[in-house]
């Protein structure tokens, strides 16, 4: 689905977004500097509070994905097999401590951080019961919670209680970025309310967003960077990270859907939002951080409650902090986090949600292995 193409890149807009609105990254202040205008973005401070102990000497390994339903409870998918012998003292054999254990792969918080349940135990349960690798995570609009693996190519739909309802893909088993029934590193996902329709950023190993039907699991298209057939033999080579973007995704790691019908993609190793019809076809895009390497600035996306949806969010694992973007145009208009262990910092953000009030919820991989609440706290209007 060839298209016309519009790329924004923000690269020496990075440094004046930075410093006007204050992400604070030399101070313990967590929230930026307090806007005077209604129009101008809102501002962020973290929870301390938020989530309470967890019960059953649970400890989280790397969080993968965060996601708020329209309950306002908050899910989590984890992986304990990046959690240490020491960290697990408590399940080895024999104990060599009073703690830990390492919590369910998913858990469910309700508003005030109370863990509602948990379920999940790769160590005791068979691979065609619940996915190794839990990473992509979605309640849909029917209270079915969707999980993907990233490393073993499903994603499969569970009752709110953790009864497996429908897998998609194969284990472990992948076919390229045009196969139809095989996935290759499913990351995020987002199911439509309206045609139950499930989008996969199918990224990791492919190159592409994969639609299904929610009910069925049948193939229904995909698609990739500019709307065009992804390729798995294009050379990304050298490219200069101040050029045109590449022509293929790089890592389709995020997805979401917006009100008025668009699909925004985040392709983490671009650098890049890519904005998409739901049929394919592609609007524009924008780049954000160019110079990141690595795993590159674009994790995952989350798009504020109002009405009009005025704020888009982007979580950056690499450069450790969340952009704010306005999304009627997707320039940045701000941004909080640095990267450190304190309250508010960041190391590795790699899953968010949004509540009804607009508050955000960031979970930590690699070694931050936490989820933290930063409270919104809109701007004051002009009298």
């Amino acid at each position: 689905m060839p298209s016309s193409r519009r790329t924004v890149t923000i690269a020496s807009a990075l440094v004046v977004s930075t410093t006007l609105i204050g992400c604070a990254p030399e101070s313990d202040s967590t929230s930026a500097v307090a806007p005077t205008n209604q129009s101008e973005p809102p501002v962020f401070q973290v929870d301390p509070s938020w989530p309470r102990e967890l019960p059953n000497a649970w400890i989280l390994g790397a969080v993968t994905a965060v996601f708020v339903d329209a309950k306002d409870h908050v899910w989590v998918t984890h992986l304990p097999e990046t959690l240490t012998p020491e960290e697990t003292a408590l399940v080895q054999d024999p104990p060599i401590g009073t703690c830990c254990a390492p919590a369910p792969v998913v858990i469910e918080f309700d508003p005030e951080g109370n863990v509602v349940q948990g379920w999940g135990d790769p160590s005791m349960q068979d691979v065609s019961e619940f996915p190794r690798n839990a990473h992509g995570l979605f309640v849909d609009h029917n209270d079915y919670v969707w999980v993907g693996t990233y490393r073993h190519h499903r994603v499969m739909k569970f009752t709110r209680d953790g009864q497996l309802v429908m897998t998609i893909g194969r284990y472990d088993e992948h076919g390229g970025s045009n196969d139809p029934a095989l996935l290759g590193g499913p990351a995020g996902i987002w199911v439509d309310p309206d045609t139950n329709e499930a989008y996969f950023a199918d990224g990791y190993r492919n190159r592409r967003v994969v639609v299904y039907d929610g009910d069925t699991g049948e193939y229904l298209r995909h698609w990739g960077a500019y709307g065009e057939p992804p390729d798995d033999d294009y050379d990304f080579g050298n490219r200069d990270p101040l050029g045109p973007p590449p022509r293929q995704f790089s890592t389709v790691h995020g997805l979401v859907g917006s009100h008025d019908g668009l699909i925004y993609v985040a392709d983490r190793r671009g650098n890049r939002i890519q904005v998409f019809e739901h049929d394919g076809q592609f609007v524009v895009e924008q780049v954000v951080a160019p110079l990141t390497r690595a795993s590159g600035s674009a994790f995952v996306i989350a798009l504020s409650p109002d009405a009009d949806q005025r704020w888009l969010y982007l979580a950056d694992g690499t450069n450790h902090k969340v952009w704010i973007l306005r999304r009627s145009d997707l320039q940045i208009v701000g941004a909080f986090g640095r990267g450190g262990r304190q309250v508010g910092q960041f190391l590795r953000p790699h899953g968010m949600g949004i509540d009804s009030e607009g508050n955000l919820y960031v979970g930590e991989a690699s070694t931050g292995r936490r989820v933290q609440k930063f409270t919104v706290r809109f701007p004051i209007p002009l009298r």
